[in-house]
């Protein structure tokens, strides 16, 4: 089983057959592979809990790759983000690198200098599992139950004021930004 097994790859590029091209080489490389053809495309689609990046056209009609980026910020999301673009841009680059994009590519992209930004991005994402204690475990699970914290506080014992602790502990050790973020996080570990 490949180290990359699992880890998905989101291409969004208006481009057919540059993501076709991706896709192919992506999937022999062991990512799963979802694209689109529009940020509209990748915002309407279910989310999916496993590990993933973003790997970005800058240039897209309608909804731009940076405005597609900063949608993502605004809502919370924290999937790194790889931009590529087919014209050196450096207001743009530094527009993106500035808004926490991981790397910014030029088209045409060498496979290996891909496959090697993909990898430093998950490892930044994913540095591996976060040690959480008993209550820890069984407040996320509560959480990712979709139980209220008086519910959580109830059926372990403790003050409401603990479980609100305990979920803020929760959100810094797992790098949370949003309750939306944590349940991400927490259904991955979960299902570990």
């Amino acid at each position: 089983m490949s180290a990359r097994s699992g880890q998905i790859v989101n291409i969004v590029d208006d481009d057919g057959s540059t993501r076709g091209a991706l896709a192919r080489l992506l999937t022999a490389a062991g990512f799963t592979v979802r694209s689109y053809a529009s940020a509209g495309a990748f915002l309407t689609a279910d989310p999916d809990p496993r590990p993933a990046c973003l790997l970005l056209d800058l240039e897209m009609p309608g909804v731009d790759g940076l405005a597609l980026q900063q949608t993502l910020r605004r809502i919370g999301g924290t999937m790194p983000t790889l931009f590529m673009s087919g014209y050196c841009d450096i207001p743009r680059t530094v527009t993106a690198i500035k808004n926490g994009a991981v790397e910014f590519l030029v088209k045409p992209i060498e496979s290996a200098e891909l496959l090697n930004a993909l990898d430093n991005a998950f490892a930044q994402a994913d540095p591996g599992p976060v040690p959480l204690n008993d209550r820890e475990q069984a407040v996320l699970r509560g959480i990712v139950a979709g139980r209220l914290n008086k519910e959580i506080a109830a059926e372990l014992g403790l003050s409401e004021r603990t479980i609100k602790s305990c979920r803020a502990d929760l959100m810094h050790k797992l790098g949370a930004r949003s309750l939306a973020d944590l349940l991400r996080r927490g259904m991955a570990i979960a299902t570990c």
